[in-house]
Parts: C-alpha cells; sequence; structure tokens
C-alpha cells in the first residue's frame, strides 16, 4: 500500500495527498477505525515533506474521513469507509427508463452517430471560427476590467432575463439593424440550442406542426422532433425559400410556428432576397403564423449589401417574429451566450421558464461579452475575421470549381459551402471513399426533412489551413469523379 501515489508538479502537494487517502478509505482499502500513518511514516513512505502531510490530515479531519485520538494518532472514519463488496438488490436496468425523449436526443447526437475524423485527416465538418484568430489579448482585458469593476457580483447568483448592461447592449445592436424595439424585449440565454429550445417549450402546440425550409439546421431538426413536432420543409431556391412551396403548404393545413434562417442559411449558405422576405413574412402574417428567425452568421456577409433580419423586415410595431442570435459562429463559442428578442409578454414567460430550467446563463460570461463589445473589440476583430474567411472562402470555391464534378455550388459568405451533384449521386459513398484517402465531410442528407439530400454535402472551411482546403477539395473531387 502506498506505492502507487504519484504526485502532479501542477497541483499542491497536500491536496494530491488528501485525495490520495480519500480513495484509500472510501474503496475500503483502509477500514473502518484502521490507524493511519503517523505524518513521519506517511511522509516517508510518500515521498514528501512531513508539513504536507500534516494539511493533509488536518483538511481530512475537518471533512469528517478521518479521526484523531489523543497520543494514539489517527483513526478512519468508521461511516466513511468500506464500501460494500455485495450489491444491494439487483442492478436497474437503464435503457428499459429512457423516454423518447432521451432516445431521439441521442438518436440524432451527431457526437456520437457522425463523421468521425482519424488523427490528422483533413476535417470539412465544422463550422466553428478559427481559434487561431481569437482576439486573446483583449479578451483578458475584457475580463480584469469587468472583474475589477465588480467581481463580487458576477460570481453571485445572477438574474434569469440576463446580465443588464449586456441586455441594453443588444438592445442596441440590434436597433442598429433596423429592428423596431418597441413593445419587444430581450432574454440572455445559453447560445442558441437553449433559446430555441425554450421558445418551443414556452409556446402552444396546437397542431403540432412546423415549417421550414428543407434543408435545414440539423440543431433546429433535432429540437423539433424532441418537443413532438411534424416537420414540412419547403424547398430552397437561389435567392432563399421557394415562395410558391410555401403558399401551398399554408394553404394545405394549419401550422403552430415557421422556421427561417434567412442570411448564409445552414446548410445552403443561400441569403434570402430583401424581397423574398417580405413577401414571406406577408404570407405567413395572413396565417397568423408567429415565425422563428434564426440570426445565424448575419455578420459574415463577404460581398454584397446588408439585407435586414426578418424581425426588422416585419416593420412597426409587428410581434409575430422571434429573433434567436448569437456571437458563437463569429467570436468565441465558449462563452455560451446567445439571446431571444421577442414581444414582451412572451418574453416575461420565457424568463419564468429559464429561471425553472437553469436559473440563469453565467453572469460571468455576459459580463466578459458586454465588456468586450463595450470596449469596442467585436467591431476591430470582425473586420479581421470577415478577411480571412472571405480568403479561405474565395479559395475552397476556387477550388471546388477546378475539382468537384458538381452541378451547382450555393453559399454567399459565412463558414461552409454546399455542393450538389446529380440526383444519383450518393455522398455517403463519396464519404467513405474520401475517408480511406484521410478526409472527411458533412453529408447533406442530415439536414433534410423529408429523407433527401443524399446527392449533397457541406464543406465548412473555417477551420482548415489554405494547404488542406486545396488537398482536401482535389481528394473529393478525384473520388467524386471515379464515382460519376
Amino acid at each position: 500500500m502506498y506505492s502507487d501515489f504519484r504526485p502532479a508538479n501542477d497541483r499542491p502537494a497536500y491536496i494530491q495527498v488528501k485525495d490520495y487517502m480519500k480513495r484509500l478509505i472510501t474503496t475500503g482499502a483502509l477500514q473502518a477505525d484502521q490507524k493511519l500513518p503517523s505524518t513521519r511514516e506517511l511522509s516517508a513512505l510518500l515521498h514528501i515533506g512531513r508539513n504536507t502531510v500534516l494539511s493533509a490530515y488536518a483538511d481530512l479531519e475537518d471533512e469528517g474521513y478521518i479521526y484523531a485520538v489523543k497520543g494514539q494518532g489517527h483513526f478512519v472514519v468508521p461511516s466513511i469507509s468500506g464500501v460494500s463488496v455485495h450489491p444491494v438488490g439487483k442492478p436497474l436496468d437503464w435503457g428499459l427508463r429512457l423516454n423518447d425523449y432521451a432516445r431521439l436526443a441521442e438518436e440524432n447526437d451527431l457526437m456520437k452517430h457522425g463523421i468521425r475524423a482519424e488523427k490528422g485527416a483533413i476535417s470539412f465538418t465544422s463550422i466553428a471560427p478559427d481559434e487561431k484568430l481569437f482576439d486573446l489579448q483583449n479578451v483578458k482585458r475584457a475580463f480584469l476590467d469587468r472583474m475589477s469593476l465588480e467581481g463580487d457580483v458576477l460570481l453571485n447568483y445572477g438574474y434569469a432575463k440576463g446580465y443588464k448592461p449586456l441586455i441594453d447592449y443588444l438592445l442596441g445592436y440590434m436597433e442598429n439593424k433596423g429592428v423596431n424595439i418597441q413593445g419587444k424585449d430581450m432574454l440572455i440565454t445559453s447560445g442558441f440550442t437553449e433559446a430555441l429550445s425554450l421558445v418551443l417549450s414556452t409556446l402552444n402546440k396546437n397542431h403540432g406542426r412546423i415549417l421550414c425550409e428543407n434543408p435545414t439546421h440539423h440543431t433546429a431538426i433535432k429540437n423539433f422532433k424532441m418537443h413532438g413536432y411534424d416537420i414540412t420543409g419547403i424547398e430552397m431556391e437561389p435567392d432563399g425559400i421557394s415562395l410558391e412551396g410555401l403558399a401551398r403548404e399554408l394553404s394545405n393545413r394549419p401550422y403552430d410556428l415557421a422556421y427561417l434562417v434567412p442570411s448564409y442559411h445552414n446548410p445552403t449558405g443561400i441569403v434570402m432576397s430583401h424581397q423574398k422576405r417580405l413577401e414571406a413574412l406577408r404570407l405567413l402574417n395572413d396565417y397568423e403564423i408567429p415565425v422563428i428567425e434564426d440570426g445565424f452568421n448575419e455578420e459574415l456577409r463577404y460581398s454584397g449589401s446588408h439585407i435586414a433580419p426578418l424581425v426588422a423586415c416585419a416593420g412597426g410595431e409587428s410581434n409575430s417574429v422571434i429573433y434567436l442570435g448569437s456571437f458563437s459562429k463569429i467570436l468565441f463559442p465558449g462563452l455560451r451566450v446567445g439571446w431571444v428578442l421577442a414581444d414582451k409578454t412572451l418574453i416575461d414567460y420565457l424568463e419564468s421558464v429559464k429561471r425553472a430550467r437553469s436559473i440563469h446563463t453565467s453572469t460571468l460570461d455576459q459580463s466578459l461579452l458586454y465588456q468586450y463589445l463595450y470596449n469596442g473589440n467585436f467591431e476591430r476583430y470582425l473586420k479581421r475575421a470577415k478577411a480571412e474567411y472571405k480568403r479561405k472562402y474565395e479559395l475552397a470555391i476556387r477550388c471546388c470549381q477546378e475539382w468537384m464534378p458538381m452541378e451547382r455550388l450555393s453559399g454567399d459568405g459565412g463558414l461552409h459551402v454546399f455542393i450538389e451533384f446529380h440526383r444519383e449521386f450518393r455522398t455517403r459513398e463519396l464519404l467513405a471513399a474520401c475517408s480511406a484517402k484521410g478526409v472527411v465531410f458533412t453529408p447533406g442528407d442530415i439536414f433534410y426533412t423529408d429523407g433527401g439530400g443524399h446527392h449533397t454535402l457541406r464543406l465548412g472551411f473555417s477551420r482548415v489551413s489554405d494547404e488542406n482546403i486545396e488537398k482536401g477539395i482535389r481528394i473529393i473531387g478525384e473520388e467524386a469523379r471515379k464515382l460519376v
């Protein structure tokens, strides 16, 4: 015993000794009322200083793992030691106790069932920002600035609605996008996914049906299914959702909600035209269907003029659009901060649902983001990031045009492009062939609501080096030509 202790250099030694002794006690290696080695003996056995053992024993005694007898030494507390080697009752089969919500979450979990890239492979599966661009110095400065001002507040409980300075900043940010915030309010969430889940959990499900573009964001599809919605996807055109298809579906049957990604649509990268935005809103408003707008990557436009989000296009004091925003794909995904901008009445109820679920989003994360934005760093960072992503975007398009036997490429900006081959082509077969050559991508069928899209794929280039963009796309193109 005691020969397996291996001290590490990056943690206080007395804590390592304390944790080591805890394990020996709780696993039964040290029995109830068993006398422990003296501090001098244990320091010799573990090859550490006696003061380290004294500190470890003092903590163990404070935490109720050991007790001291004057003149005799330290002993193991009986109620702590000796885990039973004989199980109490039969083991439970947890697989039989899972509900449909859990099963759907697991079935649609791309981290478990998605594409796995071997170490060293060229992976086009991610559309996360490139961490090499992260503005670490200004993030550190923002953190220190905020902590020096109100660190004691930030480390305590926050408010379910969110950190007020950040809310005020983001309301102004949305006003600058042309949004009339009269009658509207904002809730801060732990990213886009929580925002969507909160909205779906809060609204009535009268018909159990939701409209969206086809294809659409896989995370949204997963959430719709987990909340029990039947999904109807409307085909996409080069400038966004098909208005003819939208009108047809609206006249066929009733819907509870519509979900749209008008800018740098995931996965197609298409930007919905301004005129189409207005007409889509008019159609949906005629049927009194609320719209969930995913403000995905709105800032990453590389060419053309700004197009106002749907929530701004709705005009006046219209309250039919629920806007979900986040900087995760532009700034730092590690800061799990998103927001919902919607009618005040809805936000009031969303606040209560948020409080019941998670109390509040990390105030530390919110305050750090606020200070970073307030310091004026976002605009400078965005210029630099856009320049780099635009360069990669143009390189990816050139490579696709040179190597891919494709029928169509879409993507007006953002961090990815979407490729369509002829209808009989199967990108899952292409993926298997490319994976064997050390290149992976995202097959497009996971984004389709109707089981289609087997001839499509998404290429995320944001975290791929120039050399690997060229090499990887060339390999995909060569393998695709073999299958064609």
